[in-house]
């Protein structure tokens, strides 16, 4: 190939999660679910090495759906999220709750992104290849974080 600008790909993911907000004047204060639609997009230049098993590649997309399902959506999929200081509220020890995750900021659709976006950096072999991330709590609502 003659042109050297990078690429991206991008990969789409699917979880079910549910989360409430806490102290929120509406009624997403109540828990309530999602099904979440999480896109991540990867840069970088597609690798040039004939007779490799990644020739052309920027990332093998079964690479990246082994990583983004590891770090996130086994951490998140079918989970509870809510703020630590609720804990009171679901700490029963039914297995009703045992997939609920405390977290110490607000489980906004906008915090939960910026969780999935330092989950994969740290799952990255190279954090500045995570170019955005798209997360869409609604089919009219998501959220977006951009690397720039």
């Amino acid at each position: 190939m003659t042109l050297k600008n990078p690429v991206r790909v991008t990969k789409r993911f699917y979880f079910e999660m549910a989360h409430a907000l806490r102290c929120h004047d509406g009624l997403c204060a109540q828990i309530h679910g999602h099904s979440y639609i999480l896109d991540v997009t990867l840069i970088g230049d597609p690798r040039e090495e004939p007779g490799h098993a990644k020739d052309g590649m920027v990332i093998d997309f079964s690479e990246l759906k082994k990583m983004v399902n590891k770090a996130v959506v086994e951490h998140y999929d079918h989970a509870l999220v809510l703020h630590e200081k609720d804990r009171d509220q679901a700490s029963s020890g039914h297995e009703l709750f045992s997939r609920t995750r405390f977290t110490p900021w607000q489980p906004s659709c906008e915090n939960v992104l910026l969780d999935i976006v330092e989950r994969l950096q740290n799952a990255l072999p190279e954090k500045d290849s995570l170019h955005s991330v798209r997360l869409q709590e609604t089919a009219t609502s998501w959220a977006e974080w951009d690397a720039k």
